[in-house]
């Protein structure tokens, strides 16, 4: 069955940058934390990293080292992704290229909120901006951030990834409206190498991992820029979103979901579907809203895979909803039912 999607979540799920959801996760929230390091360092417990200060350790370290890697993604639904990635940065800027080792070929650059997906069977180059992704995705601004109101974070173990010695953190919410994380953390430089996404009862909804590391890789930030050049013959297609405010379109939520701030706000002319996003910091919540088409939108419900959730729902009579994100399936709810339309 074809879960009842928007074309424009269904290619956000399955992007070659996206689909790397877990180290994505990290690099949000890390950014996030940066601003409530120092508060929070006062309530840590002594001799304990706290949680704004593990995660923006994750942070530095993606800005800073250069590698190349081949990163596996598994689902506790059996699906299973793997993708090699070359990531050269400056401290201030980044370039990365992830080609696709599974599925249908693609090769995704990014440079800071630039992408190009390359699609050789269909010779095919979409060019948009993200600014979610970002020097690794910064939804949010450092001073909004409060993540250490709804998480925990600790130190558990070691292990060795990929080659390297690396920490093991636990980051636990707080409430049942978050999914848990642990973390595998280069022990050196802080570099993500491995996360699991777990549930309130521990299992495992979704993990990502490097399975080939080279840190410090002589990866040239020109050479990938070069490669970013359109080919001859080949057709390049532009997103049409535009940004707006979910008030401007007419949408609001009678009450806030705890935790979860409104970022941006797209829409796209040519779909007709009105893209809304939240974070609380480390998760991250879409809200699609399209006009309501009894052919294509016949049903309601949730469907899980791996650690995202999808919910589909009917506001009133006109509109139809689908939200995304790797939460558990109860915030997609408090979401749906808080949506109004303004006028």
């Amino acid at each position: 069955m074809n879960r009842p999607i928007p074309a424009i979540a269904g290619r956000r799920l399955a992007n070659g940058v996206l689909a790397m959801s877990a180290v994505v996760a990290m690099g949000l929230a890390a950014t996030a934390a940066a601003g409530g390091r120092a508060a929070d360092a006062r309530s840590g417990a002594k001799g304990e990293r706290t949680v704004n200060e593990w995660l923006t350790r994750m942070h530095d370290a993606s800005r800073q080292r250069s590698y190349v890697g081949t990163f596996v993604v598994s689902s506790s639904n059996g699906s299973m992704s793997s993708s090699r990635i070359w990531h050269a940065c400056d401290g201030q800027r980044q370039v990365e290229r992830v080609e696709s080792l599974s599925g249908a070929p693609r090769s995704t650059f990014r440079k800071d909120d630039e992408v190009f997906t390359f699609l050789p069977e269909s010779r095919t180059v979409r060019s948009e901006r993200r600014e979610s992704l970002g020097p690794f995705p910064e939804l949010m601004r450092p001073a909004e951030s409060a993540i250490a109101e709804y998480y925990t974070a600790q130190r558990i173990g070691g292990d060795r990834v990929a080659g390297f010695e690396a920490d093991i953190v636990q980051v636990l919410p707080k409430d049942a409206l978050r999914f848990g994380y642990r973390i595998w953390s280069e022990k050196k430089s802080g570099l993500v190498v491995k996360m699991q996404t777990v549930d309130d009862g521990g299992k495992v909804l979704e993990q990502a991992a490097f399975s080939e590391l080279q840190l410090d890789a002589p990866v040239r930030m020109e050479r990938l820029e070069q490669m970013m050049a359109v080919p001859d013959g080949w057709r390049v297609e532009k997103a049409d979103a535009v940004k707006t405010t979910a008030a401007a379109e007419g949408w609001a939520l009678k009450a806030a979901v705890p935790g979860f701030k409104p970022m941006n706000t797209y829409k796209r002319p040519s779909e007709g579907v009105l893209q809304w996003t939240f974070s609380d910091g480390l998760a991250s919540v879409s809200l699609f809203v399209e006009a309501y088409d009894r052919q294509r939108h016949a049903q309601e419900g949730v469907f899980p895979s791996g650690a995202t959730n999808t919910l589909t729902h009917r506001v009133g009579q006109e509109w139809w909803v689908t939200a995304v994100g790797e939460v558990p399936a109860q915030t997609l709810k408090a979401f749906a039912v808080s949506l109004e339309r303004r006028r």
